[in-house]
């Protein structure tokens, strides 16, 4: 009895110094991580400060006005700040309405059987993701602009003329730029999904067919509610995003004829920042959207406990 608890004892020791061992190695690979996002993500938040600041360039801050609040409460008075902020919630309530189609993408690449063809549609359709918005527009341009080849094969069918301006059209602004965001990043959002369902049980799927279930039950009764978390999730996430609509696509697909429909919360934070040269008002609107992103992100946390049980922070 004494030697079986000498030997528990030693295994417990053992157990506990190898788990140990494994901590530091884990907390070794961290490491580098942990330096990256305190450095690009946290010290970064020390120029908040700048808000607060009538800031110069050129001036040190030591000998610069301080205004407090007065940034903020200028943002009160901004004629611009109801349309940017109606720009962003409507692109990126766009945006969201089309979150189940990448899910549906992975469902339809997952059921391929040819390999080299589910292969090749993956690619295909992945590789927007890596093609800057620069690229984009130049593609975008050359198809859709009033010389472009949609509108030129128009022309010669008969189908349409004159020639239409899509990516100058005032009123479908909002659909053009919703469409080409999801064009470019419906594969790469795809993967997670694949992800997901590669980690479904072969075996229910082997049981429905047993059952006599066919292709669309089983996308139905097995994929969908297996992968169902990770889209309420992503989704979740996209809703706590709502104000951070990106400013790249929006800033190079911008013109004279849709520059009011297409301004958003980030650029005009680039523009108020990099082109007019307000740094400290647009410090203190970069700081607003940053509140409402995170309260946005602890709301939907706390609905998503009480919803489904279990949070997403």
């Amino acid at each position: 009895m004494q030697r079986t608890k000498t030997l528990n004892r030693a295994v417990t020791q053992r157990t506990g110094k190898l788990n140990r061992k494994d901590g530091i190695h884990l907390l070794l690979l961290a490491t580098p991580f942990v330096l990256f996002t305190l450095a690009f993500s946290y010290v970064p938040l020390f120029g908040w400060i700048y808000a607060f600041f009538d800031y110069k360039p050129g001036i040190p801050l030591q000998q610069t006005p301080f205004l407090g609040l007065e940034n903020f409460r200028n943002m009160l008075d901004d004629s611009r700040m109801g349309p940017v902020l109606a720009n962003t919630l409507a692109l990126s309530l766009l945006s969201i309405a089309t979150a189940p189609v990448p899910m549906l993408l992975a469902i339809l690449i997952s059921e391929v059987r040819s390999g080299w063809f589910k292969r090749l549609v993956q690619t295909v359709s992945t590789l927007p993701n890596y093609i800057s918005w620069i690229i984009v527009f130049s593609l975008a341009f050359s198809m859709f602009s009033t010389e472009g080849a949609v509108n030129s094969i128009m022309m010669k069918t008969g189908i349409g003329s004159p020639p239409v301006d899509i990516l100058g059209n005032y009123d479908r602004v909002w659909t053009v730029q919703t469409l080409l965001l999801l064009w470019k990043s419906a594969g790469w959002s795809a993967i997670i999904y694949l992800a997901a369902i590669v980690g479904i049980d072969s075996e229910q799927y082997d049981a429905a067919k047993v059952d006599g279930a066919g292709r669309m039950r089983t996308i139905w009764h097995i994929t969908l509610p297996s992968i169902m978390p990770t889209f309420i999730v992503l989704l979740l996430l996209s809703v706590s995003n709502l104000l951070s609509a990106g400013f790249e696509q929006y800033l190079v697909f911008s013109n004279v004829m849709i520059a009011d429909r297409i301004e958003v919360l980030d650029l005009y934070v680039y523009r108020l920042g990099l082109v007019t040269g307000d740094y400290s008002y647009s410090t203190a609107v970069g700081i607003f959207k940053t509140v409402i992103s995170v309260l946005l992100l602890f709301s939907v946390n706390i609905l998503s406990k009480k919803v489904r049980g279990q949070g997403i922070v």
